[in-house]
């Protein structure tokens, strides 16, 4: 107990000056954004990675907390996604590159004993589809780092549900890390999450979610699971189907995400952050109810059916604002990533 509260307290503060200082060679180096009004460095996510692996690592090889042989790939793996989503802050690659990247990261990390190989498939799936869904989230300033932290404190509830320590303190290691970067991407951000940051964050998230849920049922695994992602997942699904209706490419990057179309109803950048972590609390609350048996496993459903009716109620506010209105000034305020 007091290691994960010195663990978490050292990822914060680590996290966030670390955050401080790789701005500046991040922006020598010219790794930023450059869709907004001003460039904003990536290494945000550097600093997290680094944080996180650090602090975690550091724990097991001195014998204060031992993560176990599946955790410690976890991370390893985790770490391998984030090189390569650092190459993706720094050079232009492929969307397929990442895809694969991560799902063969993703198939080295699946329980497969307890999931069977069936199931084992569909979670590769499952966390690839989430890691570039939070990567995707990173649209808008604090807000992937927002959703993370709250999905990683109720991950980690489920993993001590399951006496899986390590895999607990892990991810009390993330959220903290993930607040400490926070402290620099809040409205306006000075540094950025980047692919490298959010790919990792997802990563984790989603790997540790299937840990938790390995030997439960396919059906209420899948509804928890969901929940536990029930944003970044909402997101994907309306930029998705946004595009395909409008007949553009779905892999063609635009302001059309959850962040970009509330901005469009009145409300401001900080408001939007806030109102998307609630609703990332929500879900994370269902899912870990339904995780611990304190509700019925048909609790998901309204998780479900609120995510749908945000996302179809968002499709009536145009992806796209007439060239020239008052709304298009959002696009110079909000980053626009990968959906």
């Amino acid at each position: 107990m007091l290691y994960g509260i010195a663990a978490a307290t050292t990822a914060l503060l680590l996290a966030a000056v670390l955050s401080a200082l790789l701005r500046v060679p991040a922006l020598r180096l010219g790794v930023v954004d450059r869709r907004r009004q001003r460039p904003l460095p990536l290494f945000g996510g550097v600093a997290v990675v680094l944080a996180t692996c650090l602090v975690a690592v550091g724990g097991d090889r001195f014998g204060v907390t031992r993560l176990g042989g599946d955790v410690g790939r976890l991370v390893v793996t985790g770490a391998v996604v984030a090189a390569l989503g650092l190459v993706a802050d720094v050079r232009r690659v492929k969307a397929r590159v990442l895809v694969v990247g991560t799902a063969v990261a993703a198939a080295c990390v699946v329980p497969y004993d307890e999931t069977g190989v069936p199931a084992g498939l569909l979670a590769v799936g499952w966390i690839t589809f989430v890691a570039l869904a939070f990567r995707a989230l990173d649209h808008a300033d604090a807000l992937a780092g927002t959703v993370g932290v709250v999905t990683a404190f109720g991950v980690g509830a489920c993993a001590a549900a399951e006496v899986m320590d390590g895999l607990a303190v892990l991810l009390s290691v993330l959220a903290a890390a993930l607040t400490g970067f926070l402290m620099h991407n809040w409205h306006p951000a000075r540094v950025g999450l980047g692919s490298c940051g959010s790919l990792f964050t997802g990563f984790l998230l989603a790997a540790s979610a299937v840990s938790t849920r390995a030997g439960y049922g396919l059906a209420p695994s899948a509804g928890v699971l969901f929940a536990l992602t029930a944003v970044a997942s909402a997101d994907v699904l309306l930029v998705v189907l946004a595009r395909l209706l409008g007949g553009r490419p779905v892999l063609r990057r635009g302001p059309d995400h959850l962040a970009h179309r509330l901005r469009r109803t009145g409300l401001t950048g900080p408001g939007v952050t806030v109102l998307l972590g609630l609703g990332a609390f929500a879900g994370v609350l269902v899912g870990v109810l339904v995780h611990l048996g304190w509700i019925a496993d048909s609790g998901v459903f309204w998780v479900g059916g609120g995510a749908l009716c945000v996302v179809l109620v968002l499709l009536r506010i145009p992806g796209h604002p007439p060239r020239g209105s008052a709304s298009t000034q959002v696009r110079g305020q909000l980053r626009v990533r990968n959906g």
